[in-house]
């Protein structure tokens, strides 16, 4: 026999979330291939990502936001570093410390990779009927909701 579980507004959620979840992951790395290709790895470019998106941090708040350890986020920073796309300043209130902050060639590489995902995910929703737009729009309200909440 089998028990279908409901809530009070219908259905059980789980096949819902795990096609959600299935479609967003494969979307994402979609649009991750579609940015630009240079020497810079994949957790490179989510540090960087993190550090405009976030504003000024430490070492230590970057690793956690990146979800790695403080040694490894010592060796990505330290490429960017010697690529000019991030730079260190002195902690304001601890000397021990330092800052880190994205150059303005580091914000330019953002902005190049997001140009770029933006452009193609754009082009794929030009393939799509003004109601399916609509449809997306609508879902990715929600999606922003889901992430609030």
């Amino acid at each position: 026999m089998m028990v279908r579980q409901v809530t009070r507004r219908g259905p059980a959620a789980g096949p819902l979330a795990a096609s959600l979840r299935d479609a967003i992951m494969r979307l994402n790395r979609r649009v991750r291939r579609s940015q630009p290709v240079g020497d810079l790895t994949v957790s490179q470019v989510s540090a960087l990502n993190s550090l405009e998106m976030h504003g000024a941090l430490s070492p230590r708040e970057l690793a956690e936001i990146e979800r790695v350890q403080p040694p490894s986020m010592t060796k990505i920073v330290g490429k960017l570093e010697e690529r000019g796309l991030v730079q260190r300043t002195p902690h304001p209130t601890d000397g021990r410390q330092v800052i880190l902050s994205c150059s303005e060639a580091g914000r330019e590489m953002v902005r190049s990779h997001r140009r770029a995902k933006d452009a193609w995910l754009a082009g794929r929703l030009a393939e799509l009927t003004a109601e399916e737009r609509e449809v997306l729009r609508r879902a990715a309200e929600l999606l922003e909701r889901i992430v609030r909440s």
